[in-house]
């Protein structure tokens, strides 16, 4: 008997100790690979990173969720969207935002402009002026020899207000001053992200003014659909409804011409990778330094899929929905590896791509283009639509 109590001790003894080994063992992280290979392990950046005082500011962050579980992360500095997950094909989440763990990253990488809402006028303005009603507004030069994404201390730098939040909703408020960064009027604008049932973010842009000025709003997220840190985003399949696309200059200013795609390494009329005509020998590659254009987007309403993107290894496809007439399309081109991600991996070179729905590039020098002018009394308001499905 002595010895069967013997015998059940050791063996209780030896469970305990095998367990407490794998439990010590299922906290370290696999040396062989990536944390974010592992789709079991996709979160939303923490909280505690987005808790600072910013130009006297307290800033905050916030969580969205929606009946399917889908997931997004936001702060009220530069009304960032910060992760956002996903399930893939085999239910899992991806988180297919590119994002850091703290407003200190943002700043780091501010030129890349990572998640941000971008303002007041979204793309670049050639040599950092335009005329407007007779006068001439100069404005702040970040992008030599021109002004982009608002300038110095565009509206990814300042931090909002935030006026509503629910389970699934919320909206953001800024008054941007009058001559706050050379442009004219008190911008009153507002952006809102909703989670909505069907798994689409939706963002709802609005804006008045007190005098004429120019406004062009957009978000900037970067996108990795196969989810952030899973590698290059070259053999995503893209589809764009545009039969024709803005070309740039040597300054990445657009020549006011509107171009065919067809018979260029620009024709996504068609599914196509990202990476089967990235490198071929032409000026347009060469001056954007990949793709960094704006697409024109065919004759549409919000109804209406303006883009198909897919992801080769998810099977996560988003599709595009907007209001906006162009789509700026950017390859990761500027993507340097020299920041951690949420997650552990790096930013490298064309992790990630941005889809940019907004009006063309350089409009208020471009009579030609569609105006971004908006004037008192007058209400602008813009809709985009990202929205998330899997293939099997």
């Amino acid at each position: 008997m002595k010895f069967i109590l013997k015998s059940r001790a050791n063996i209780f003894l030896a469970v305990c100790i095998l367990s407490l080994a794998a439990c010590n063992n299922a906290g370290k992280k696999s040396s062989g690979a990536s944390p974010m290979t592992d789709s079991t392990t996709a979160t939303l950046p923490p909280a505690k990173g987005f808790e600072e005082i910013i130009d006297g500011k307290q800033t905050h962050y916030y969580t969205l969720k929606n009946k399917n579980g889908m997931q997004a992360a936001f702060t009220d500095y530069g009304a960032h969207l910060l992760g956002l997950l996903v399930p893939d094909k085999s239910g899992k989440l991806k988180d297919v935002v590119i994002g850091f763990d703290a407003i200190e990253d943002y700043k780091k990488t501010m030129s890349a402009y990572y998640g941000a809402t971008i303002g007041r006028y979204g793309n670049r303005i050639a040599k950092g002026h335009f005329i407007m009603d007779g006068r001439r507004y100069d404005l702040f030069i970040n992008n030599k020899p021109n002004t982009l994404h608002g300038g110095k201390k565009g509206f990814n730098d300042v931090v909002w207000e935030t006026k509503q939040v629910t389970d699934s909703t919320i909206t953001f408020t800024y008054l941007s001053k009058d001559g706050e960064e050379g442009y004219p009027g008190n911008l009153q604008c507002q952006v809102t992200y909703e989670l909505t049932s069907d798994n689409a973010v939706e963002i709802s842009y609005e804006a008045t003014t007190d005098k004429n000025t120019v406004v062009n709003l957009t978000n900037h997220s970067y996108f990795n659909l196969n989810g952030i840190g899973s590698g290059t985003i070259l053999n995503h399949v893209v589809e764009f409804k545009a039969a024709n696309y803005t070309p740039i200059d040597p300054t990445s200013i657009t020549t006011g011409q509107i171009a065919p795609v067809a018979g260029t390494p620009f024709d996504f009329t068609k599914p196509a990778t990202i990476g089967s005509r990235i490198g071929v020998q032409n000026v347009q590659l060469k001056n954007g330094s990949g793709y960094d254009h704006n697409f024109v987007l065919d004759q549409h309403d919000i109804a209406t899929p303006i883009a198909t993107i897919t992801g080769d290894k998810s099977g996560i496809g988003m599709q595009i929905f907007t209001t906006e007439p162009g789509l700026q399309f950017y390859s990761g081109n500027f993507m340097s590896g020299k920041t951690t991600m949420h997650g552990g991996a790096t930013d490298d070179y064309r992790t990630g791509f941005a889809v940019e729905t907004q009006h063309y590039p350089d409009s208020p020098n471009k009579p030609q283009f569609p105006s971004t002018q908006l004037k008192p009394g007058e209400i602008y308001k813009t809709v985009t639509i990202y929205k998330f499905s899997v293939s099997r």
